[in-house]
């Protein structure tokens, strides 16, 4: 759980970011420069629930590579329990944080965005609280080519599903789903799993508006 002073920070955080945003990429590269996290739904029973989840799904498919779009700070990875991950993000600032982190840890490894190749597959590809954080189009074209291309065999995706406008401007909620059935015909919709949290404006630091989602490759 981040502390009061972490806390603090992140809003100060927000407050800027909010006046002056250019790029998803330069956002949170800037918001984790100046101390910021990887956001409220990595942190305590958001963290849990989503931790439990995956980590089961883990286990009962006999999955043993992973690889994240989108790794953050590295604080939702550790409550995994994955035999084998590669975590992805943009930004160099949580990079060489969540390197230090897990440096005694030979199965964990990092990837800036722009290293990733084809050879960077891995049976499960994970988007955590990420897409409705691409606001530009042609970065969730991008990103959403890159997580499909790398699954072997699942998909699990967690975030909204519906094209709706937000106060912040690194927010925009899609309708990612339908971008699935259009550009990712070898995969298929397996199931969407609720969060028992559903986002209030009352306590959003404990409640969210995403859900899983579960795609398997067919082909």
């Amino acid at each position: 759980m981040p502390g009061i002073g972490q806390r603090i920070d992140q809003l100060k955080w927000n407050l800027w970011g909010a006046r002056h945003f250019r790029t998803s990429q330069d956002y949170w590269e800037m918001r984790y420069r100046h101390g910021g996290n990887s956001g409220a739904g990595s942190y305590d029973r958001l963290a849990r629930f989503k931790a439990t989840f995956l980590n089961d799904f883990v286990a009962v498919n006999h999955i043993s590579t992973v690889i994240e779009f989108g790794s953050g700070d590295g604080s939702q990875l550790a409550l995994a329990t994955y035999p084998d991950y590669v975590g992805v993000d943009v930004s160099e600032t949580a990079l060489a944080a969540t390197g230090r982190r897990f440096a005694d840890k030979p199965s964990i490894r990092f990837l800036h965005t722009s290293e990733v190749t084809d050879r960077h597959r891995a049976e499960l590809s994970l988007s955590l609280d990420v897409i409705y954080h691409l606001v530009e189009d042609a970065v969730f074209d991008t990103y959403m080519s890159r997580l499909f291309s790398a699954a072997t065999r699942f998909v699990v995706v967690y975030a909204s599903d519906e094209d709706r406008a937000w106060s912040s401007p690194h927010v925009r909620h899609r309708n990612f789903t339908q971008w699935v059935k259009e550009h990712q015909p070898d995969f298929d919709f397996v199931e969407r799993v609720q969060n028992p949290y559903p986002y209030s404006e009352d306590d959003p630091d404990n409640t969210s508006f995403c859900d899983f989602f579960v795609f398997t490759r067919s082909v």
